[in-house]
């Protein structure tokens, strides 16, 4: 991999660093797509453009995500609902220098919340 032009204007280890861009990742997927229109019919392909977005943004390994068919509420006359925050899980895997770190976000009822937290952070600590 070339090297990171951005790297000087972070401080701490690369462990740091995927964490905060994994987070970051989840931020923009959360408060770009709300109320994207959605049908049991689009959801995977809504599923697919948003994975295709993330992708595409620096660091990124890999991204899946997941829109809750079963609590998508559609109503009107013409039958379509919109994307909301208890929809979506969303799992993203950056990659900085020997650092991998995996974050999740999911909508958790017993909060009613939609959580982002990071789920698995590999690398030597001091990296």
């Amino acid at each position: 991999m070339p090297r990171d032009p951005t790297r000087s204007y972070f401080a701490g280890t690369d462990r740091d660093r995927a964490a905060f861009e994994a987070g970051i990742k989840l931020g923009s997927i959360l408060h770009q797509f709300l109320g994207v229109p959605l049908t049991a019919r689009n959801a995977a392909t809504v599923e697919r453009a948003i994975e295709e977005a993330a992708r595409v943004q620096p660091l990124v390994e890999d991204v899946r995500v997941k829109i809750d068919r079963k609590r998508l509420r559609v109503r009107g006359p013409y039958r379509y609902g919109i994307l909301t925050e208890d929809l979506l899980r969303v799992e993203v895997t950056v990659g900085v220098g020997t650092a991998r770190a995996t974050a999740t976000l999911r909508y958790v009822p017993k909060l009613d919340y939609p959580l982002m937290y990071l789920k698995d952070i590999r690398g030597p600590a001091g990296c």
